[in-house]
C-alpha cells in the first residue's frame, strides 16, 4: 500500500509540478519510450551480469516483499513465544530425550504444528530443532551457545539482503545509464545541425530526458525500493533473535517463564505482546 501511495505522490507531485510550470509533456513523452529502452535495458542488462540466477530470482521476490510488507505479523510473535515455551517447558520437566520426537520430525510433532506459519519457515524451523540437538549432545555452555547461533543467524541475514543489495547497485548506476543515453541523444542532436532551431531544441530536450530518467529512476523509485526491501529484512531478521535469546536463556538454566519473558522483551515494539497476554496464553496451552 506505501508503495503504491509513494508512487502516486512521485508521479503526481514531479510531473504535476512540470505541467503546472509550463512545461510540455509532448517532448518528454515523445523522447520517453527510446530513453526508456536505452536506460531500462541496459540497467536490466547489467543486473543479469551483475548477479547470480539466485539472486536474480530472490529480487524478483524481494518487489512483491515490498508489495506485502514484513513476512512476521505480531500473532507469529506470540505464537512464538508459545511454542518456545512448550518445548522449554518439556525440556524442564522430562528431560532432553523427551524432545526427541519433536526435534528429529518436526512436522509430525503435535507441538510444531499448532505453529503451521513458523513450521513452514525451514530457517526458524531448523534454528531452533538445531539448538535442542546441540544441547543434546552436550553442548551446554551458554556463551558458545550464542555464538554458534549468531553465526546461523548473520549468515541467513546475509543472504537475505543479497537481493537488497543488487537493487542498491542497480540504483547507484541509473544515474550514469542516463547519462549514456543523454549523450547518444547529444551525438543525434549533432549530426543534425542543418536543421531549423525549433527542430534542434525538441532534440536536445528528448535527449536530456535520458539524463532527468536516469535520475529519476535511482533516486524516487529504485532506490526507495532497495531501501524499503531492507527495512523489511532486518524486521524479519528479528524474529530469530528472539529464538537465540530464549534458548540462551534456557541454556543458562533459567525456567521456562524467564526465558519467554526474557525473549519478549527483545521483540520489536509494534509487535510486542505484553507480560499478561504472553501469561495468559501460556496457561490455555495443553500439557504434553
Amino acid at each position: 500500500m506505501n508503495l503504491l501511495l509513494g508512487i502516486i505522490l512521485v508521479f503526481g507531485l514531479v510531473f504535476g509540478g512540470f505541467m503546472l510550470s509550463g512545461g510540455k509533456m509532448d517532448i518528454v513523452l515523445h523522447a520517453l519510450p527510446f530513453e526508456g529502452m536505452m536506460i531500462g535495458g541496459a540497467a536490466l542488462g547489467a543486473f543479469v551480469i551483475a548477479n547470480s540466477f539466485h539472486v536474480l530470482k530472490k529480487s524478483g521476490a524481494g518487489f512483491l516483499k515490498v508489495l506485502s510488507g514484513p513476512k512476521w505479523k505480531a500473532s507469529d510473535y506470540a505464537d512464538l513465544l508459545n511454542l518456545l515455551y512448550e518445548l522449554s517447558r518439556l525440556y524442564k520437566s522430562k528431560g532432553i530425550l523427551a524432545l526427541d520426537e519433536h526435534v528429529e520430525a518436526p512436522e509430525q510433532s503435535e507441538i510444531f504444528t499448532r505453529y503451521p506459519r513458523i513450521l513452514k519457515d525451514h530457517f526458524a524451523t531448523e534454528l531452533i530443532t538445531d539448538s535442542f540437538r546441540m544441547l543434546s549432545m552436550n553442548f551446554d555452555d551458554q556463551f558458545q551457545t550464542e555464538d554458534v547461533i549468531n553465526r546461523k543467524i548473520k549468515k541467513h541475514h546475509h543472504e537475505a539482503l543479497a537481493s537488497a543489495n543488487a537493487i542498491s547497485t542497480m540504483a547507484d548506476g541509473l544515474p550514469a545509464i542516463g547519462i549514456v543515453a543523454a549523450v547518444l541523444g547529444v551525438i543525434k542532436t549533432m549530426s543534425a545541425l542543418d536543421q531549423p532551431p525549433d527542430v534542434l531544441g525538441k532534440m536536445i530536450g528528448g535527449a536530456l530526458v535520458g539524463t532527468f530518467l536516469g535520475v529519476f529512476l535511482a533516486y524516487c523509485l529504485v532506490a526507495p525500493i532497495s531501501g524499503r526491501l531492507r527495512q523489511i529484512e532486518e524486521e524479519d531478521g528479528a524474529f530469530y533473535m528472539i529464538i537465540r535469546d530464549v534458548f540462551v536463556a534456557m541454556v543458562a538454566n533459567h525456567s521456562p517463564n524467564i526465558c519467554i519473558e526474557i525473549g519478549r522483551g527483545n521483540i520489536p515494539t509494534s509487535k510486542q505482546p505484553n507480560f499478561y497476554e504472553v501469561e495468559r496464553a501460556q496457561k490455555e496451552l495443553p500439557v504434553a
